[in-house]
């Protein structure tokens, strides 16, 4: 939808970070962070939006001296960056969990399991056998009745001998009436609060914003960006994008190694 006063057609620009934003050393290149602040100076917004709950996207948008709004945890959490304030936040139903989790084991045999704590400082717990994908901070435990002691925003799950993709579907497929199954890249599969995705945490944010759907671009790279392509009004898959995504896009740009979001903005911008 076009913005009368401004050539920039979006009042909205939503980026995932890991794959999207982000290049593959956890950096933001000049030539992106440049497009990101021309279409600010059009007219349009940009909003975080990544499956990272806020303790591990906190540290990145401190970085890059981001200011606005940021949905975490895929959708569960809108955080204002500037004020370092948590403004809204969506737990999962542990014993709907504990169930999802039973069904899917009676399906796949045993999981690798980690958690990730609500709140602003909220800690990732990892069990034993579970990779934590790019080296993130984590706690470990042993005792499998410390995950539910403390609220949580969603868990993680892995399998020693299924692709992720595998364990998504399977745990689609057993678990799917009790939560949401995510797979947010290689290795991370999560269970979330039934119904809950970016597009949940996009839109509250987006009304915050003053924005819509319709006034949207997103920017993304796995499956877990399908229902905030949904809900924009145009989907912007990254090269490096996983193929349920591409499916789905209304564009393919280049990767994150290659500025595909500046590839697309500076186009837009003219």
């Amino acid at each position: 939808m076009s913005n009368a006063s401004s050539p920039f057609p979006y009042r909205l620009v939503a980026t995932d970070l890991d794959g999207t934003l982000l290049r593959d050393d956890h950096s933001v290149s000049r030539r992106t962070r440049d497009a990101l602040v021309a279409a600010t100076a059009a007219g349009a917004a940009h909003i975080v939006v990544t499956g990272r709950a806020v303790p591990w996207t906190r540290p990145i948008l401190d970085d890059l001296g981001y200011r606005g709004l940021a949905v975490c945890g895929q959708g569960a959490q809108v955080y204002d960056a500037g004020a370092h304030r948590l403004l809204t936040s969506v737990t999962l139903d542990r014993q709907l969990a504990g169930v999802a989790l039973a069904k899917i084991e009676a399906e796949v045999g045993p999981l690798h399991l980690a958690a990730s704590r609500d709140g602003l400082d909220g800690e990732v717990l990892v069990g034993p056998g579970y990779e934590v994908v790019g080296g993130l901070p984590a706690i470990p435990f042993t005792d499998a009745s410390d995950l539910w002691t403390a609220p949580l925003n969603k868990l993680y799950i892995q399998h020693p001998d299924l692709t992720s993709d595998e364990l998504a579907e399977a745990a689609t497929r057993t678990a799917g009436g009790f939560v949401t199954v995510t797979m947010a890249g290689e290795g991370i599969v999560e269970l979330l609060p039934l119904g809950l995705s970016k597009a949940t945490g996009l839109s509250l944010a987006a009304r915050r914003l003053g924005a819509k759907a319709t006034e949207t671009i997103a920017f993304g790279d796995m499956p877990n960006d399908v229902p905030m392509f949904a809900w924009a009004a145009h989907g912007v898959a990254m090269a490096n994008a996983h193929r349920e995504l591409k499916a789905v896009a209304d564009e393919v740009t280049s990767s994150n190694e290659e500025d595909g979001i500046a590839v697309v903005l500076e186009r837009l911008l003219g």
